[in-house]
């Protein structure tokens, strides 16, 4: 267990207008830091009052990106408890991207510690509106001075909290998706199955030309074949295709989301047919669409939660899906995921966690 050091602020800030808040705008009054030094491990677990870093220009994680993040949320219930979910399924992708970075694993058990702390000292920032909740971002960054590639000698563990409101301004609405075929997001061997920050660097320029094209995200395919469906922008992608729900397997170019594997164990649960294993052409997408097979789509992700698709962009194929309304599974998934995340369901799924 942890023993962290709480320093509170001296200076609260004035908390902003629940109604208003937007997505990763405002920031809480404090901050989790835990160091890391080679030799000595993980120390000096600590929260402080929000504030700016200072680190050295040589810094690694400036020059060779070894760094990496998390993204959570905790919710107010009606009761006025706080709920975290799944907490521990975000510790564990991060020691993965830790392994796959070199960077010195964090314990589940410190993780999800750290956060409950954090979020326990910064309650009264958790809002209480409709579809807001408390966004939290753990990071790790290389600080070690050195200019040459290796893997860095020190690092900093880093939580910060930002209030927010729904990640999309129009809601729970169908968004357009352009299918990109010119640019890679990932590829056998990479890092596309973990959260570091090249990924989604290098997913940028996927997303400005589908801005321009007047879509709201990008569905990427596969690296070396330019075929299969892999994920959408910051989410990951489903498709229910003549009864059956697919989405891509995570074989090391698909981000493992924690949405993602709730939907998936909700959906067997209520006893539809999920393939999560076998990859799918773009292809047969386009060919379901046509035949009127393709019944829903949506993307799963902690920000959005679910995000249906109403309109998907191929090459000079444009398809509407479902007439451009949310499909009867995508609401189910949302309202129970939601319901559950908030405390107005029953966790039958035990995936809760109550901050003290």
């Amino acid at each position: 267990m942890l023993d962290i050091k709480v320093t509170k602020t001296t200076a609260p800030k004035a908390k902003p207008d629940e109604k208003h808040l937007g997505f990763g705008n405002h920031y809480t009054d404090h901050m989790f830091i835990m160091d890391y030094t080679e030799g000595r491990g993980w120390h000096s677990p600590r929260i402080e009052p929000y504030h700016s870093l200072e680190l050295d220009p040589a810094a690694l994680v400036f020059h060779y990106a070894q760094e990496c993040f998390e993204g959570m949320k905790a919710y107010r219930a009606a009761n006025g408890r706080v709920l975290l979910f799944r907490p521990e399924k975000n510790a564990a992708r991060m020691q993965s991207t830790h392994r796959r970075l070199c960077i010195p694993e964090i314990p589940v058990e410190d993780f999800v510690q750290a956060v409950k702390a954090l979020v326990s000292v910064d309650k009264d920032w958790v809002p209480g509106e409709p579809d807001t909740s408390l966004y939290l971002r753990p990071f790790t960054i290389a600080t070690e001075a050195h200019l040459g590639v290796k893997p860095s000698a020190s690092y900093q563990f880093i939580i910060i909290a930002s209030p927010s409101g729904a990640y999309y301004a129009e809601g729970m609405n169908p968004v357009k998706i352009y299918v990109e075929d010119e640019y890679v997001r990932a590829t056998p061997g990479g890092t596309g199955y973990i959260k570091c920050g090249g990924n989604y660097a290098a997913s940028l320029i996927g997303q400005m030309k589908a801005h321009d094209l007047g879509y709201s995200q990008v569905l990427w395919l596969d690296g070396v074949e330019r075929k299969y469906v892999e994920e959408v922008g910051s989410m990951n992608c489903f498709f229910k295709i003549d009864g059956v729900i697919r989405t891509a397997p995570c074989v090391g170019t698909v981000l493992p989301g924690i949405t993602r594997m709730s939907c998936i164990e909700l959906l067997e649960k209520w006893g539809y047919k999920v393939d999560c294993e076998s990859r799918l052409p773009i292809a047969d997408v386009i060919r379901a669409g046509k035949e009127g097979k393709l019944e829903e789509v949506f993307g799963t992700g902690t920000a959005a939660v679910i995000s249906p698709v109403g309109e998907l962009r191929y090459e000079d194929e444009v398809l509407t899906i479902n007439g451009f309304q949310t499909g009867p599974v995508t609401q189910r998934l949302y309202d129970t995921l939601t319901g559950i995340q908030w405390g107005t369901l029953p966790d039958d799924m035990g995936w809760t966690q109550e901050v003290e």
